[in-house]
């Protein structure tokens, strides 16, 4: 039998409060949701970071990627094999992403194949916009330009994709291979949290 942990707003909001300390270190230029997990995260942590950061007009920017949810065009085969990039940053991409200290955000660190994707194809935009600049110039903006990643939930288990060591990576909790039942997937919002409240009441 599968094993389901319901998960609130409140948990979602307490965890990146949790987190704040940390993130606010690494202290992002501009968060990068991956929707549609990563969009209420990101807004919270927004709220968070711009009472403890300089930056009190830190922006959110999307992508659309999906791994597991069927999307038009695709095959059923497909289904939690590859990674489909449904929106992207737009053309500009490395423009936005250039010297900048970015950070991407997810509900849910499970095979890492999805965070994996995220984090090479904007990689590649950054090195697509640096061929604009004189060689010179490129090593110290390369530099300047950071990626860290932050999830809700880390789940202990293998990964089918790794990570570069030196990427920042922070999660506002590690758990079980649980199934995660998330608030936005909820049909009746109350019933979803009376029955998460019932869980923790037995834990």
């Amino acid at each position: 039998m599968v094993q389901h942990l319901r998960v609130t707003y409140n948990d979602i909001h307490n965890l990146i409060r949790k987190s704040t300390p940390e993130l606010a270190q690494y202290n992002p230029d501009l968060l990068v949701a991956i929707g549609g997990g990563g969009f209420f995260p990101a807004r919270v942590m927004r709220t968070f970071l711009r009472e403890v950061t300089e930056h009190k007009a830190l922006q959110i920017q999307a992508i659309g990627l999906s791994l597991y949810e069927p999307v038009e065009g695709t095959s059923v085969d497909q289904i939690g094999q590859e990674v489909i990039r449904t929106q992207w940053l737009g053309p500009d991409s490395g423009k936005l992403l250039l010297g900048r200290r970015n950070l991407i955000v997810d509900e849910v660190d499970d095979t890492r194949k999805t965070l994996h994707y995220a984090l090479s194809e904007l990689q590649k935009d950054v090195e697509v916009e640096l061929l604009k600049y004189p060689e010179s110039e490129r090593a110290a903006l390369r530099e300047a330009t950071k990626f860290g990643i932050f999830v809700v939930h880390n789940k202990n288990k293998a990964k089918l994709a790794e990570l570069p060591a030196d990427t920042p990576y922070y999660a506002g909790a590690t758990v079980e291979d649980l199934w995660l039942d998330y608030p936005w997937e909820a049909i009746d919002i109350e019933a979803h949290d009376r029955d998460a409240a019932a869980d923790k009441a037995h834990d």
